[in-house]
């Protein structure tokens, strides 16, 4: 807020609107504690409220909201919900609508998944949204799966892991040579591991130890013990029972599924195959993690221990949790940002409060620059080359003219 009022000129700073939105780790705190949800939200709400602009209030926002703003965000960011111009109709045709990018979506507590599928016909109402922008019609299908997000994905594992034991894990997810000791209460605090309670009802030890092994197939073999594909109501899931047409088209994957394939040097288009990525997590999680310190001694050391894990995780979210395959892994592209601009939630969700995109299309279409420079360049030639033919013809010999008669 202090930047936004040295950025933003004073003047307009009494013009310019705030919006707060909170998300899955807001709402996990309102699964748990609806009142302390609320008290926080109103301590920001009065802290924002003292600065000097058009503060517009805070709320929760839903897992689904969640989705659909970065797909939005996305698309507008990629000029997809504009339409093609052809060079001599101006006026866009329903043909020339571009196909739109899905979204995909990894927080810490939740992870999100967005896009047009191919059959506009749901099986499943509450994971269908529906827009108008830019008058054409979108049926959006999107979900979130709470508790799947890296960090909340993570706690599950070892919650998992812990039982049998004498409270120390030996994880493969952990670099050989990693320690670290957890509170039990830490652990099952959170309603994504409650579940898992019921094999420690008294918690037998006050804490616990994890003990890396660091090995990637078996932390994989760990993960995938997360999702339930054993149960599908539809004619298709991801898992879980949740209904998920097949994924189609091309994809933006941003937040966490950017930060740790980049981290993993993944992002390019040329490097992202899932049997590269195979291959670099074999090799980073089978790293000592005396030797990773040394080499990554500018990461904290909670995300450098916890990259083998998170890049297991996505890869076995995305092809056996999001159904992925070999072939349809090109068409994910990893985003940090478009056109110097962030990508996430938070720029759809303002677009979507402000109005910005407009439902209905434009009675103009405005020229883009590269159409501008097209047409100019043209008009020039078709001009040079009557000028010439004028030339020609008005400095003919007398003779010329007699022969025409």
């Amino acid at each position: 807020m202090e930047r936004a009022r040295k950025v933003i000129p004073t003047s307009q700073h009494t013009e310019t609107p705030v919006y707060l939105g909170a998300t899955a780790g807001m709402r996990l705190l309102r699964m748990e504690n609806e009142r302390l949800a609320d008290k926080i939200l109103a301590a920001v709400a009065h802290s924002i409220s003292s600065y000097p602009f058009d503060f517009q209030g805070a709320r929760i926002i839903t897992g689904q909201e969640e989705g659909a703003y970065g797909w939005i965000t996305i698309n507008y960011l990629l000029g997809r919900f504009t339409q093609k111009l052809s060079w001599f109709n101006l006026k866009p045709s329903e043909g020339d609508t571009q196909e739109t990018y899905g979204a995909l979506d990894l927080g810490g507590a939740s992870t999100q998944i967005t896009f047009v599928p191919r059959n506009e016909t749901t099986e499943s109402s509450n994971t269908t949204l529906h827009f108008r922008l830019y008058g054409k019609n979108y049926g959006v299908y999107t979900h979130s799966f709470l508790c799947y997000g890296k960090d909340q994905a993570l706690l599950q594992k070892l919650s998992k892991d812990l039982q049998g034991t004498n409270g120390t894990i030996r994880d493969p997810c952990f670099h050989s040579g990693y320690r670290r000791k957890m509170n039990m209460s830490d652990l099952y605090d959170a309603p994504c591991t409650r579940r898992f309670e019921a094999t420690f009802p008294f918690l037998p030890f006050p804490e616990f130890e994890i003990r890396g092994t660091g090995n990637y197939r078996q932390c994989r073999r760990s993960i995938l013990q997360l999702f339930n594909t054993s149960y599908c109501p539809y004619s298709s899931c991801s898992f879980n029972g949740i209904f998920l047409p097949p994924p189609q088209g091309n994809f933006g994957a941003f937040s966490a599924f950017y930060y740790v394939m980049e981290f993993l040097n993944l992002t390019s288009e040329e490097q992202s195959t899932h049997k590269k990525m195979i291959n670099t997590l074999e090799k980073f999680c089978s790293r000592p993690w005396e030797e990773l310190q040394m080499y990554f001694g500018e990461v904290k050391e909670k995300y450098l221990s916890e990259y083998c894990f998170s890049g297991t995780y996505i890869l076995a979210l995305l092809l056996n949790g999001y159904h992925f395959t070999a072939e349809s892994w090109k068409n994910i592209h990893f985003m940090g940002k478009v056109r110097s601009t962030s990508v996430g939630w938070t720029l759809g969700y303002m677009l979507n409060l402000t109005n910005m995109i407009p439902s209905e299309e434009p009675l103009s279409t405005p020229l883009s620059h590269s159409t501008y420079v097209f047409l100019m360049v043209l008009f020039s030639l078709i001009l040079v080359i009557a000028v010439i033919i004028g030339i020609f013809i008005f400095h003919k010999p007398s003779y010329f003219w007699k022969d025409m008669v």
